[in-house]
């Protein structure tokens, strides 16, 4: 397969994995051994059984040349829509004063939209603490098992 290949085809991280190894022509021994994993931990990633720490997710992406969020993320799951793009890439044509003035602009729109929904979270109630655990049962000791019990002195 092609990296043309890869943008049009939704592909987890199992699956970019692979498709990484084999562009490379490496084998899961090799790519272990470039990360500093045990080759079954690699083994595991690409079935999909396992997911890499941020720490081993890291390197991969460095072992790779790719960055982070291409290992997880579908294109255009994030990031801007087309529009956004188009709007942005105007933006940059702007003289530098202006493009000053769109960023405040977005900053000032973004810390908005943060503080709504800070504001938001602290007017829900609180929910109820959790109820008191329950004592544990009380046992009524027999004459018998108290004479089987040690004197205490």
């Amino acid at each position: 397969m092609h990296l043309a290949h890869v943008f049009l085809c939704p592909m987890s991280l199992s699956a970019r994995l692979i498709q990484l190894r084999r562009e490379r022509g490496w084998t899961q021994p090799e790519v272990a051994d470039q990360v500093g994993l045990h080759v079954n931990q690699v083994k595991r990633y690409e079935a999909g059984s396992s997911q890499p720490s941020l720490e081993g997710l890291k390197k991969l992406a460095r072992v790779f040349s790719v960055s982070t969020d291409w290992l997880l993320f579908e294109d255009a799951e994030r990031g801007p829509s087309e529009e956004l793009k188009l709007q942005f890439e105007a933006v940059s044509q702007l003289p530098p004063e202006e493009r000053h003035v769109a960023r405040a602009v977005l900053d000032a729109m973004i810390v908005k939209h943060q503080v709504a929904g800070a504001l938001e979270r602290l007017a829900r109630p609180a929910p109820p603490p959790p109820p008191p655990p329950e004592p544990a049962p009380r046992t009524r000791k027999t004459a018998a098992s108290r004479r089987s019990q040690p004197a205490s002195r």
